[in-house]
C-alpha cells in the first residue's frame, strides 16, 4: 500500500515513520509527502530519503476545494490508499474527507476527546491537568473528532515545562503512530460505529 504523509512543519512523525518502513516495520511505501509550507523543514527530510514531494501552497488557489482538488490530483496519480496527517496545520474538506473515507489517520497531541485544537499540549499543560498524552483517530468532518485507534497516557510532573512535556508527548506520538498505521496496513481495526474493534 502507498502511504501519502500531509505535514506542514519539522516532520518528526514523518522521520518516525519513514525509519519505521524502511526497518519493516510497516510494510508499505510511504511514497508522497503533501506539504503546504515552503519553509517547512520536513521538505527537506523528504527530499533526503527519496520520498516524492507535492508542495500545495493554499494561496495559489482561488477556493479551499480547487486547493483540495490539486492536493487529490496528488494522491490519485501517486495511487495513495491510505493518508496519515502529521502536523498538517489545516483542516480537511469534505470533498477530501468523504473520499478518502476510513482512510485518514490523524495524530492528536491529547487524549482526546480532551483538548482539542492545534494548542493542545499548551491547553493541558495551562489547565493543570496530572495525565495528558496522545491520542491517533481516524479523520471525519469534523475537527479531532474521528473513532479513536489508539491512545497512549503521558504524566505531566511536578518540574515539566511546556518545552520538556512536548519532548516527552513526541517520543509517545513516534511510537503509536507507527503502531496504529500498522494495524491498518494489516487488516486488524474494525470499525463499529464510533468504536474500534482491534482483530487480534
Amino acid at each position: 500500500m502507498n502511504i501519502a504523509v500531509f505535514a506542514s512543519g519539522r516532520g518528526s512523525n514523518f522521520a518516525a515513520l519513514a525509519r519505521a518502513m524502511k526497518k519493516g516495520k510497516i510494510q508499505a511505501n510511504l511514497s508522497l509527502l503533501v506539504c503546504d509550507n515552503p519553509k517547512a523543514s520536513v521538505i527537506g527530510r523528504a527530499r533526503r530519503a527519496g520520498i516524492r514531494v507535492a508542495l500545495v501552497k493554499r494561496e495559489d488557489f482561488a477556493t479551499r476545494n480547487d486547493f483540495e482538488q490539486k492536493i487529490i490530483q496528488h494522491l490519485e496519480e501517486n495511487d495513495i490508499g491510505l493518508i496519515v496527517l502529521a502536523g498538517f496545520m489545516r483542516i480537511l474538506g469534505p470533498d477530501l474527507v468523504i473520499r478518502y473515507k476510513d482512510r485518514i489517520l490523524n495524530i492528536h497531541p491529547a487524549l482526546l476527546p480532551a483538548f482539542k485544537g492545534a494548542h493542545a499540549i499548551k491547553d493541558a499543560f495551562d489547565y493543570g491537568v496530572k495525565v495528558t498524552g496522545v491520542s491517533v483517530h481516524f479523520v471525519d468532518e469534523k475537527m479531532d473528532h474521528g473513532p479513536i485507534i489508539l491512545q497512549a497516557p503521558v504524566e505531566i510532573e511536578e518540574t515539566d515545562t511546556l518545552e520538556s512535556l512536548e519532548a516527552r508527548i513526541h517520543k509517545v506520538e513516534h511510537k503509536i503512530y507507527p503502531k496504529a498505521i500498522k494495524l491498518f496496513i494489516e487488516g486488524k481495526l474494525k470499525l463499529e460505529g464510533r468504536k474500534i474493534r482491534i482483530i487480534q
